[in-house]
């Protein structure tokens, strides 16, 4: 089966599961998966499963991708706020809703990568940082949107700060394990609504910077 066919199954795939946004399934099957897949996973690119792309990180199963962007319900006029870039992947699929995505990546190699795929496929719009996820990016805040591709164990309190009012922050939350939860939360005036999406799992998300950084 080629890559192209194996691309329209996966689609399919995800309508099932329900994904309804056009927007959403139109990014996803305009961004070739593949070329944020490594080598020995490449015949993989297009089944809906996770995939590691090295230092304990994974490219997110497609259908939890797709679900997290749904849920941030994302408009073209939007800045959004990345916090894991990892192999790039769900910053691409962004790009193509948005503004404009800040992106953030405490590994320099898996940025270096990303920053290499985002040239290649001419996404303009997407701005990345070396920096410490839990922080946020303060000199940006605040973002319409705000999504997390790494489960801390509790809400980082800069992020919350750095949601804008009526904004929306998604992210899976627990420790590593079976107890994960995806979240959605909603900045209001008086304070933030909570709606619990269902169950996940995603490495955590690391406080500080690796020594080799």
């Amino acid at each position: 089966m080629s890559l192209e066919a194996r691309k329209i199954r996966l689609i399919m795939e995800l309508r099932r599961g329900g994904i309804s946004d056009t927007g959403v399934l139109s990014a996803i099957e305009r961004i070739p998966r593949e070329a944020f897949v490594p080598g020995p996973f490449q015949d993989q690119s297009y089944e809906n499963m996770a995939l590691p792309i090295g230092r304990g990180q994974t490219l997110s199963q497609p259908q939890v991708v797709a679900m997290m962007t749904q849920a941030l319900s994302v408009t073209k006029r939007m800045k959004i706020l990345e916090v894991g870039t990892g192999s790039g992947y769900q910053a691409s699929i962004l790009s193509r809703l948005c503004r404009r995505v800040y992106t953030i990546e405490r590994y320099r190699e898996l940025l270096g990568e990303a920053e290499e795929r985002f040239t290649n496929l001419r996404l303009h719009n997407v701005t990345t940082k070396l920096g410490d996820g839990y922080k946020g990016w303060k000199e940006q805040a605040p973002f319409e949107r705000i999504i997390i591709t790494a489960a801390p164990k509790e809400i980082p309190e800069a992020l919350l700060e750095q949601l804008a009012i009526g904004g929306i922050l998604v992210l899976p939350l627990g420790s590593q394990g079976n107890n994960q939860e995806l979240i959605r939360i909603t900045r209001t005036e008086s304070g933030f609504d909570h709606e619990n999406l269902g169950g996940v799992r995603f490495v955590p998300l690391v406080h500080g910077m690796p020594k080799d950084s």
